[in-house]
């Protein structure tokens, strides 16, 4: 049975789940901030992914990408995959914006998280859902709207 790593589960919410990878939104307000984790145990780079996993990541990587370049109409869209306090595979997508507090450096440590209130999470978890809903498998117990 797949585990999530514990600061992944603590530092996001689930939207909900690809084929391959759970879609998971960073608790971060100021960033459109997304992760793919595949649902692999013990994966921590992408070439320890088989082919077909590997081709399936992309596929998800490449959709979710398009979904949130006309979602949110962002200046870049930075999708990378770092793992250094994190092993477990997972690959961020960060819509970016030249007014942003961290713009042009990376996110990474460099601005302290906002979380989301209540109600923009109801917010961003429905747009998300809504435009992914012909690939995305919702949770069965959604409680994330309760946040």
């Amino acid at each position: 049975m797949f585990e999530l790593n514990s600061i992944l589960a603590r530092d996001s919410v689930l939207v909900g789940s690809f084929a391959l990878s759970q879609l998971r939104l960073i608790n971060d307000s100021q960033f459109p901030w997304l992760i793919l984790v595949p649902q692999r145990n013990g994966v921590s780079e992408m070439y320890q992914l088989v082919e077909s996993d590997r081709q399936l990541l992309m596929s998800e990587s490449c959709l979710l990408s398009e979904v949130m370049h006309d979602a949110f109409s962002a200046d870049k869209l930075n999708v990378a995959a770092i793992g250094n306090k994190v092993s477990q595979l997972h690959l961020h997508h960060v819509a970016r914006f030249e007014e942003d507090c961290c713009w042009p450096e990376p996110v990474w440590g460099k601005c302290s998280a906002v979380a989301y209130s209540s109600e923009e999470l109801v917010d961003i978890l429905s747009k998300l859902r809504s435009l992914l809903s012909d690939d995305l498998i919702l949770p069965d117990n959604d409680t994330t709207l309760y946040y």
